[in-house]
């Protein structure tokens, strides 16, 4: 990854824990789940309004680092007005972006700001904090 490419992604993640999308309790949602990663404190809470087939909102709220805020608010903004089937490709897509098993190249015009989560597959005890809020969506949906 070039140097200019990693310090974008790096103002993402910043940005997104600075100033997190969709952040707060959800009033009225149809869906929630709490999640916890005890190994760092990390912990989350998602809301989501599903109708039908459709995200048509989904909130959060959180005490966690900066990883999990910022993709917990770049899910949210991936995930709004998506189908359960859409959002699903987009979980499968972060998992894969943060696979260490796999060598993907990650492209913002492709996956838009969740690229920029590809850089903590190098830390590997990071990856929890940035996959945490998408298994908790995921459980949310479970019920």
């Amino acid at each position: 990854m070039s140097e200019d490419l990693h310090n974008l992604y790096q103002d993402i993640i910043l940005d997104h824990n600075k100033r997190p999308r969709h952040y707060g309790v959800l009033t009225d949602y149809t869906h929630t789940a709490e999640g916890y990663n005890p190994l760092c404190g990390d912990k989350i809470t998602v809301f989501l309004i599903v109708e039908d087939t459709l995200i048509e909102a989904i909130q959060f709220e959180a005490a966690c680092c900066a990883i999990c805020k910022s993709s917990a608010s770049m899910m949210t903004e991936v995930l709004t007005g998506k189908t359960l089937d859409e959002a699903e490709s987009a979980c499968q897509r972060v998992g894969e972006l943060l696979s260490v098993d796999m060598d993907l190249t990650a492209d913002l015009s492709k996956d838009g700001e969740i690229a920029a989560l590809a850089g903590v597959r190098k830390f590997a005890a990071r990856i929890k904090c940035a996959t945490l809020p998408w298994h908790t969506y995921r459980s949310a949906l479970d019920g």
